[in-house]
């Protein structure tokens, strides 16, 4: 079970974070959520399609790093072999938690960061310092909390762009099926990504609406990542020979 903890420099000030990335510290994980205002960075590396909730039905953006449950493929003894890492992978082993604030009387929710102490992360004589030593945030971590609002803030984003894309029926199923070098077969049936046949027949004023929300842009970051695919392939048979 986690163990989250509101982060603050008295009972974490000698809290560091271990930043490198291996198995051990889970991230052997076979995608990560992304969120829409880092398509353009996630594109270049990995392809991008929308799966499920299990819990809520919802439909989510993720980037696919294996052909298998708890396969990534990004990842060497040498480390995570992509030069940009998705935002909900880089916040690790911290989170946003919320916190109630009363204002004049009016009661609120405001965004603070927590941290998951039981991370095999979490060290307290190696990695990345939390706090100075005096007690203020270190440069790691206030650069956490940038990469936290960003996941916060894409959130929202993120589900209102996925929600113009149910309202107009522009997600649909697809089953991906790989043969690779040895035979063996992979099948994945629980992704969804963009019909582009749909998206060639929305009309002018959608076009015009989807381009000044910035989801044109995002729907053809979805459609330009689908080549990644094919790296996929190619890392997996790698490990064949």
């Amino acid at each position: 079970m986690p163990n989250h903890q509101l982060l603050d420099n008295i009972n974490h000030k000698d809290v560091h974070v271990i930043t490198q990335h291996t198995p051990e510290f889970g991230d052997n994980s076979s995608y990560s959520h992304v969120f829409l205002s880092e398509f353009r960075d996630v594109q270049a590396h990995y392809p991008i399609f929308f799966q499920k909730n299990a819990q809520t039905g919802q439909f989510e953006a993720i980037a696919l790093f294996g052909l298998a449950g708890e396969e990534n493929l990004f990842l060497t003894d040498a480390g995570w072999q992509a030069s940009y890492l998705p935002l909900s992978i880089q916040r690790r082993p911290f989170l946003i938690g919320f916190q109630e604030s009363n204002e004049d009387g009016v009661i609120s929710e405001e965004p603070v960061i927590h941290i998951d102490m039981d991370s095999p992360r979490i060290s307290y004589n190696q990695g990345e310092a939390v706090f100075l030593p005096q007690g203020g945030q270190s440069p790691y971590l206030q650069q956490m909390s940038t990469t936290l609002m960003a996941i916060h803030q894409g959130h929202q984003q993120t589900q209102a762009f996925i929600d113009s894309l149910q309202q107009h029926d522009l997600i649909e199923s697809v089953e991906i099926k790989v043969t690779l070098d040895d035979d063996s077969k992979h099948a994945m049936n629980f992704l969804y990504t963009i019909n582009e046949e749909k998206v060639a027949q929305l009309s002018d004023q959608v076009v015009a609406d989807f381009h000044r929300l910035g989801y044109l842009k995002a729907i053809h970051m979805i459609l330009a990542s689908m080549p990644n695919m094919s790296h996929l392939i190619a890392l997996k048979n790698r490990l064949l020979k």
